[in-house]
């Protein structure tokens, strides 16, 4: 007999998972999140916890700023995970893994990512969703070095991780 299902309370939502490393959120992966939360009942953005990387913020700290950027969104909570994404996907009931996709080059990799999640749980869906073109050159990486060097990244994240990322830098 299998084990009860935990009640998250979303039982019959249309449920959808954003996952990622968020280190730091950019104005590419605000745009998917805006977008996503209108198609789903709920998205959960999912903050991995890649314990082979250096993040240059800590997972709380990732957590914090997504909540502070999107807490105009009442459908969209935050959360982390350091497991199988579909081991998270089944525990918060979702159904649907949501991507970004800025080239060719993503397009690939999340192409094989979606067919491992979904052999490895064919219950599970990934929609991928084109980022606006403005945004098509941004990653976290560059985000990252252009403000190590004081560059302005004003344009490139919201400005509450603008001013993180200020003060996470005057520290070093």
């Amino acid at each position: 007999m299998a084990a009860p299902k935990a009640n998250t309370g979303l039982q019959g939502l249309r449920v959808a998972v954003y996952p990622g490393s968020f280190d730091p959120v950019t104005c590419g992966h605000l745009d998917i999140i805006r977008r996503a939360a209108k198609q789903f009942d709920h998205l959960i953005v999912g903050v991995l916890n890649n314990t082979s990387k250096k993040p240059l913020f800590s997972v709380e700290e990732r957590k914090q700023l997504l909540a502070e950027v999107t807490q105009d969104l009442p459908n969209v909570s935050i959360d982390s995970f350091r497991d199988l994404l579909v081991h998270f996907i089944k525990a918060k009931q979702a159904q649907v893994i949501v991507r970004g996709i800025r080239s060719v080059t993503d397009f690939e990799y999340e192409l094989q990512m979606a067919s491992t999640n979904h052999q490895l749980d064919g219950d599970i869906e990934t929609i991928f969703m084109m980022t606006n073109p403005k945004y098509s050159y941004l990653s976290s990486s560059i985000v990252k070095e252009i403000a190590m060097f004081r560059g302005s990244v004003q344009d490139l994240v919201p400005p509450e991780v603008q001013a993180a990322l200020s003060a996470k830098f005057a520290e070093q």
